[in-house]
């Protein structure tokens, strides 16, 4: 068994097994971090000390062949930044917040060590994570395993690193706009953002930025090497847990029950405003031939108020947030972009471009208030309309970006095409992001398998089929 592209399942029956230890396991992935970090930046921080800790008295459980241990027992992961790991950095990648740690571990990092598994090390974002490209004054930049010239996406971009190089068998994300699909969509691994209010927020960074509607905006999910993987690790994290108040009382389906010739779909090659390439398109053509393939039916009809996805997304998120971006990444009062920027022209700059870009962004959107309403009642018809057209039986096939992963720099040409996965969060909508092949330059290619709100087990089973077929 290759450890490096085992699955969680795969690797529970080499554990049990006796074929395999948890500690030799943890060692060879250790050693794969090693030899892959000084290349792809992805791991910030690591906790091997007691992780080894862990990992020993794992085995202990397993030689004792205890049968009711927890389904994770002695498989190693790891952990975005932003999520609070007890003794881990959680810094944002803010520079004014380097020496900040977390003081206790998030509601689904606790829930993780309760199933077992053993907790590797802390991964790279963006600063302030709105962005696309895994940078920060602190830890620096995160490249693409398939061309280092390229962006890992982000700003779970360490965690698509890390899961597409081996170097860990799963990770948790967070995705607001897309940052658990961009990165396993340009890195060549599997993303799940669950439906909103699914997964518990508890312990993310920044806490209490948002509103308990905005909270089901952002959703905490896995990275993983295969579609099974991200249903193993959802069970685990998914549920009430009493502390955040953008939570709903949600019950999973069961992926093993969809009948996919009974399930609709609706291919969605393009959002009717930033045209995609060729191969992007051919991913999504070949996704719904597999589908068809099983018998689900195909419907061709367009949804145009995807067309303004960027605005409404914006618009969405601004009426959910109850302390501005600039506010969030200031440290005596609100970043001011003009500032900033003249700080960075002149070598003295405490924020990333990409940070100093959104906040202007979000000072332009603030100032004309109107528009955001505007935006979110037409983000609210669309959610009706989607809903009303998906039912419990349909999932849209859409493309994760207009194109393969871009070299660095290269994604502020085209700052409204992260709207091809920021229009899902504000519709609270599941979307598994598979593998789907492979580009002309040979970089991988993904597509988003999205469904109506509670519906995560039908996207799971539709991406099941399409990995089979394409990933």
């Amino acid at each position: 068994m290759d450890w490096n592209t085992a699955s969680i399942q795969e690797l529970q029956a080499g554990l049990r097994s006796g074929a395999i230890s948890s500690s030799a396991l943890l060692e060879a992935h250790i050693a794969t971090i090693e030899k892959v970090n000084p290349t792809v930046n992805g791991m910030v921080a690591d906790r091997y000390a007691r992780a080894r800790s862990e990992a020993a008295a794992a085995d202990e459980r397993l030689q004792h062949g205890h049968t009711d241990l927890p389904p994770l027992t002695g498989i190693p992961c790891t952990i975005k930044e932003f999520i609070g790991v007890e003794g881990q950095p959680q810094t944002g990648g803010v520079l004014w917040r380097r020496d900040e740690v977390a003081t206790r571990d998030a509601t689904v990092v606790q829930r993780l060590k309760e199933a077992g598994a053993i907790i590797m090390g802390t991964t790279n974002i963006p600063e302030g994570g709105l962005w696309l490209e895994t940078y920060n004054a602190i830890y620096g930049r995160t490249n693409n395993p398939w061309d280092s010239a390229r962006t890992s996406g982000g700003s779970s971009g360490g965690e698509g690193v890390m899961v597409a190089t081996g170097a860990t068998p799963f990770g948790l994300g967070s995705d607001v706009g897309g940052s658990i699909r961009i990165p396993a969509a340009f890195c060549g691994t599997v993303g799940h953002k669950p439906t909103g209010g699914l997964v518990p927020n508890t312990g993310h960074y920044p806490e209490g930025m948002l509103t308990p509607e905005g909270g089901r905006f952002l959703t905490v999910g896995p990275l993983t090497r295969t579609v099974d993987d991200a249903w193993t690790v959802l069970q685990i994290i998914a549920g009430e847990d009493g502390k955040d108040d953008a939570m709903r009382p949600l019950t999973l389906g069961n992926p093993d029950t969809v009948d996919l010739s009974k399930l609709r779909v609706f291919p969605l090659a393009w959002n009717l405003r930033s045209r995609v390439r060729g191969d992007v398109r051919l991913a999504i053509e070949q996704a719904t031939s597999a589908l068809e393939e099983q018998g689900a039916t195909v419907d061709t009809r367009e949804f145009p108020k995807l067309k303004r996805g960027f605005e409404i997304w914006s618009g969405m998120l601004s009426e959910g947030t109850v302390v501005s971006y600039p506010h969030a990444l200031g440290q005596n009062g609100p970043l001011n972009p003009l500032v900033e920027l003249s700080r960075l022209w002149t070598g003295f700059g405490r924020h990333t471009f990409a940070a100093i870009f959104m906040c202007a962004a979000d000072r332009i959107a603030a100032s004309v208030p109107s528009l955001a309403k505007k935006y979110t009642a037409i983000g609210r018809e669309l959610q009706a309309e989607l809903e009303d057209a998906l039912g419990d039986d349909g999932v849209i096939l859409h493309p994760p970006y207009n194109r393969p992963a871009p070299r660095h720099w290269d994604a502020f040409r085209t700052p409204f095409v992260p709207a091809y996965t920021a229009v899902f969060n504000v519709m609270e909508f599941p979307v598994t992001q598979v593998p789907a092949g492979f580009s002309q330059e040979g970089l991988p290619l993904g597509v988003q398998v999205a469904a109506a709100r509670g519906q995560d087990h039908l996207t799971i089973a539709a991406a099941r089929c399409i990995e089979h077929a394409l990933g």
